[in-house]
């Protein structure tokens, strides 16, 4: 789960955290079910049940936090730097291409600043600082945009036809002779009753 700091929780909603977890293990000691504990302390059985598996296999230690995984191995000065190198494009860095993948800013980050990451990470890194994926349009280089215009007004009028006339249909569902008879029936026409 991704949090509004882009680094994990704060010091405080960790701090949080672990209290429940330490109030789960209190619960453990004393023999509750998951199920009493989930419910006492608004969380899901599921997480009851791993901090209940931690404790018993590494005792207290087990359900304590061990900090921020998610935190920005790079500073914001080397972040700024490394914005600055993607603008300068693939070619400068030795690519022949104009496409900076993931696997080539994770090369760069590490030729830069000595800092290993994985392409996931580097996804990760791109998304907390507002970066976001460019695709490539993909045209033919002798494409003259003037003539594609033009050629497609031309040829859109001569293949479109003009719209054929639909006569006015009756929004009855029944057929106009029945509306005949009908109208036969209520005036009295014995002659029309006959017919039909």
């Amino acid at each position: 789960m991704r949090y509004a700091q882009g680094c994990g929780l704060t010091n405080a909603g960790r701090a949080a955290r672990e209290r429940v977890r330490l109030q789960a293990v209190e619960r453990f000691e004393r023999g509750q079910k998951s199920r009493e504990i989930a419910a006492t302390l608004r969380v899901s059985e599921r997480s009851v049940e791993r901090w209940r598996r931690q404790w018993r296999e590494r005792s207290k230690a087990g359900v304590l936090s061990k900090g921020s995984p998610g935190c920005s191995r790079l500073s914001d000065p080397q972040i700024a730097r490394l914005e600055q190198e993607l603008e300068r494009g693939p070619l400068v860095h030795g690519w022949a291409d104009q496409r900076l993948t993931l696997a080539r800013i994770k090369t760069l980050i590490g030729r830069l600043f000595h800092v290993s990451y994985t392409v996931e990470g580097t996804w990760l890194l791109l998304k907390r600082h507002d970066w976001s994926w460019q695709q490539p349009v993909r045209r033919a280089i002798e494409r003259d945009d003037a003539a594609v215009e033009v050629g497609k007004k031309e040829t859109c009028s001569r293949v479109r036809a003009p719209r054929r006339r639909v006569p006015a249909g009756s929004s009855s569902r029944t057929r106009p002779a029945s509306r005949w008879r009908r109208r036969a029936r209520e005036a009295g026409d014995a002659r029309a009753q006959r017919q039909w």
